[in-house]
């Protein structure tokens, strides 16, 4: 399996083409979440997949991501509305997974699914029955949050992404998420990171059945050594 880009979009779409229940939601229960019940959300929302044909699609969109808990300032608004809505369809994503500039477009094509207005017409609505979508406040909230702790975009200027270790990253991390700035993490935290994210794509090839990283597309130790060697001082 060759590893892109849009992989991850493609997955979504494919996923949300499976009928299934949303999360059951109390009459009058407020629309965020606390990190406890964003918890008891995501429980609910595995079994739900465990349940359904199609739940080894709609489980794997993403790999499991932080805990609601996990987020940053996971009483805020931003946060639980986070939590309440995301896992609807996936697991929680990190709101380091993009940057400030692409969050806000994320956001407003993943609610735009969510009210069943998406590429399949009335199919879409079908789908959706049932899904809750953030309201015009809650959006707000959310927005701010994701951009508030969005990945820091990398300056390609600065780093010389056409040696062949620069490729091997640029390539490999930029499938699934915006690319790092190296500076993000020292010397010493990036190995484990990388092995998190190798993690990662092992899951997406899960996902597709086939053997992760045939053409070797990830090169580990390339990554490592220009992330090491462009790394944050200790």
């Amino acid at each position: 399996m060759k590893f892109q880009r849009p992989l991850a979009c493609a997955l979504v779409v494919s996923a949300i083409a499976a009928t299934w229940t949303a999360l059951p939601v109390a009459a009058g229960a407020p629309s965020e979440s606390t990190p406890a019940e964003g918890t008891a959300l995501e429980r609910e929302a595995s079994r739900r997949w465990q349940d359904s044909p199609h739940g080894r699609m709609l489980r794997r969109i993403l790999p499991p991501g932080p805990k609601a808990g996990e987020l940053p300032e996971p009483d805020s608004a931003g946060a639980r509305t986070l939590a309440r809505y995301c896992v609807q369809c996936h697991y929680l994503p990190s709101p380091a997974m993009h940057t400030a500039q692409n969050w806000p477009r994320i956001v407003k094509r993943m609610n735009w699914r969510m009210q069943g207005k998406g590429n399949l017409g009335t199919v879409m609505q079908e789908m959706m029955e049932g899904v809750e979508a953030p309201s015009e406040v809650e959006l707000e909230a959310l927005n701010a949050y994701l951009v508030k702790y969005a990945q820091d975009p990398i300056d390609r200027r600065r780093y010389d992404l056409e040696s062949a270790d620069g490729r091997a990253f640029d390539l490999a991390c930029s499938q699934c998420h915006s690319l790092p700035d190296p500076k993000r993490h020292t010397a010493a935290e990036w190995p484990r990171v990388v092995d998190r994210m190798k993690r990662h794509l092992e899951w997406i090839g899960t996902v597709q059945g086939r053997v992760p990283n045939p053409r070797g597309e990830l090169k580990e130790d390339r990554i490592i050594a220009f992330l090491v060697r462009n790394a944050r001082a200790d």
